[in-house]
């Protein structure tokens, strides 16, 4: 774990390094000055001698403005150095995050990831610079002073030892009961920044239902959660000051009971009490700062755990040494293919799955809820990998590709379309970055979505609002279809991305299709019988396995489970979105009458 995390330290490790360094030094100037204050009381107050008085106040002036500039440049340096360690902490999980699979991402929730991104970083942010700082600072002032003190009289200096004894036991004890609070309290984090997120995408559905006091008493259970957890931990962590100045003024009273009786008997000196007494006072403030600083470890070994894991996780999907940069065509083939989400299981959300698609193929997918036919199209582009057997595009199996290169050559809209905040245009060109204005345009007609955005003021210019709330659902729709074919690729799936779109225009988007990319693989998985029914062949999902595969009149006639769907959508006098003849133009009216 520290490992990984000290690897992210990159080209801040200068600062990393200097930063101590100059924390000693202006350790060294502090030692300093108590020394030359014990020489001003005993040989220049005692004596009488001015000179004496101003040279060495001279010299503690310079040793304070050593002793400050350095602390001024550690603090920078610190800053720099620990700000920077958070800056590639983000930017590694950030980069790591975009290569995990869907699996990788099941593993951790949206809420999770925040999170680490942002309180734990923030939580490793603090606890390194108060170790390049404090932690560095106290221990090397704690080793001075000691030292010098048992130098000036071993006697009072024992004092000092026993009380960094008992303090560091009892600090000892603390930071591991704090620790485990601290553990806990974290994954707490995650609980209620996912109440804040669902609440605020769904903030319509919440609205709609009446679910308002729901929600809050739900944000309540979980922020409740989080105060008990906290309150537990610091409630244990307030126990270092109390006992703390216990030890300080135990110690300054003791000193003082020694070291007078030390004085009177001519043992030491009023300089070395004096000194001493600015020592003690030096070890006990660095015991103070190094019990803050396990504290705030405690506190981030648990976020550095969490990093850690989004640091150190491989993706269950990765490139092959030596990749093919090519797809040939749009064929597909299963070969006896499982599939399961979970590693090991034998559960099988598909299974012995056998299929040939030629290239250029409309083919449709139907079935019901749950019947896997998005986790079919998902094994195509490998979102997935199969579990056993294997899927091949192009005649190769997908496991050989270039994964950039596949994902390229096989567009999917998928069944939940996402709009990125920004133009339309920019949305497009997700798609294509190149694409110009008139290939974007192009696209749009194809995905019957020029006529409505030409409607709006600003056109192509339009701005989309987060997760497109300022659009409908069938626009949404035909835009993220009209950025599937900007990739211009060789496979299509169309994951139920027309369920919002009506019967019309959905044929009028097939028409394109079937005339603009007739090389083009195309695959629709749809609900809707009207979907699919010109597509070249169909094939019917049951409970992850194919119940049939053929042209539509076929499957009426041998397949139940089609008739079955069929006649429950057309028995009504047909879909219920679909419109009348006489509505239509004469190109719409002409191109729906092809499709039936």
């Amino acid at each position: 774990m520290i490992k990984t995390l000290m690897k992210q330290i990159k080209e801040y490790r200068k600062d990393a390094i200097i930063t101590p360094c100059f924390m000693v030094l202006e350790v060294l100037m502090e030692m300093i000055i108590p020394l030359l204050m014990g020489y001003i009381v005993d040989n220049g107050v005692a004596k009488g001698d001015i000179h004496y008085i101003y040279k060495m106040g001279f010299l503690m002036v310079i040793a304070a403005a050593v002793s400050l500039t350095t602390g001024i440049l550690g603090g920078k340096h610190a800053a720099r150095a620990s700000a920077g360690f958070a800056k590639n902490l983000r930017q590694s999980m950030y980069e790591n995050i975009q290569t995990f699979s869907f699996a990788n991402i099941d593993r951790f929730s949206t809420a999770g990831l925040v999170t680490r991104m942002t309180t734990d970083i923030t939580n490793i942010q603090n606890a390194f610079q108060m170790m390049l700082r404090m932690c560095v600072r106290a221990f090397f002032s704690l080793i001075c002073a000691m030292s010098l003190s048992f130098f000036i009289s071993p006697r009072l200096a024992t004092i000092y030892l026993g009380a960094v004894f008992v303090l560091g036991t009892i600090l000892a004890i603390i930071v591991s009961l704090a620790m485990k609070y601290f553990g806990q309290t974290f994954p707490k984090y995650d609980d209620l920044n996912e109440s804040v997120q669902e609440n605020v995408s769904a903030i319509r559905v919440v609205k709609a239902f009446v679910r308002e006091d729901y929600e809050k008493k739900r944000f309540t259970k979980a922020n409740g959660n989080l105060y008990n957890m906290f309150v537990k931990a610091e409630r244990i962590v307030s126990m270092n000051a109390p006992v703390m100045s216990a030890t300080i003024y135990t110690c300054i009273m003791l000193i003082s009971w020694v070291g007078a009786k030390m004085i009177v008997n001519s043992e030491l000196s009023t300089g070395d009490l004096m000194r001493l007494f600015t020592y003690c006072m030096n070890i006990l403030m660095s015991l103070m700062m190094l019990s803050m600083v396990f504290v705030m470890i405690s506190m981030s070994i648990a976020s550095a755990k969490r990093i850690a894991e989004v640091l150190e996780e491989k993706s269950t999907i990765v490139n092959p040494e030596h990749p093919d940069y090519e797809v040939t065509d749009g064929s597909i083939a299963f070969e006896h293919v499982n599939f399961s989400y979970h590693e090991g299981s034998r559960e099988w959300v598909l299974k012995d799955i056998n299929l040939d698609i030629r290239s250029g193929e409309t083919i449709g997918i139907i079935g019901g809820t749950g019947s896997s036919k998005s986790s079919l199209a998902n094994l195509i582009s490998r979102i997935y990998d199969v579990s056993e057997g294997s899927v091949k595009v192009g005649g190769k199996d997908v496991r050989t590709y270039d994964m950039e290169t596949l994902r390229n050559q096989v567009a999917v809209v998928l069944q939940k379309n996402v709009l990125f905040s920004g133009t339309i245009l920019e949305n497009l060109r997700w798609g294509n970055p190149t694409a110009t204005r008139e290939e974007c345009v192009h696209a749009c007609k194809l995905a019957c979505a020029d006529d409505f955005i030409s409607s709006f003021p600003k056109g192509y210019d339009t701005y989309i609002e987060q997760g497109g709330t300022n659009v409908s659902g069938g626009q949404k729709q035909r835009i993220c279809i009209a950025r599937a074919l900007l990739k211009k690729p060789k496979i299509l799936i169309l994951d139920d991305s027309t369920s919002a779109v009506d019967t019309a225009t959905d044929s009028r988007i097939r028409k394109a299709f079937r005339e603009e990319i007739p090389g083009t693989t195309r695959i629709i998985i749809a609900q809707r019988i009207s979907s699919v029914e010109s597509a070249d062949r169909i094939i019917v999902m049951e409970n992850g396995e194919i119940n049939g595969f053929a042209s539509h009149d076929e499957l009426l006639a041998t397949n139940e489970i089609y008739r079955d769907i069929y006649e429950s959508q057309t028995g009504g006098g047909g879909d219920f979105d679909e419109v009348e003849m006489s509505d239509l133009s004469e190109d719409d009216a002409s191109t729906a009458a092809e499709e039936r």
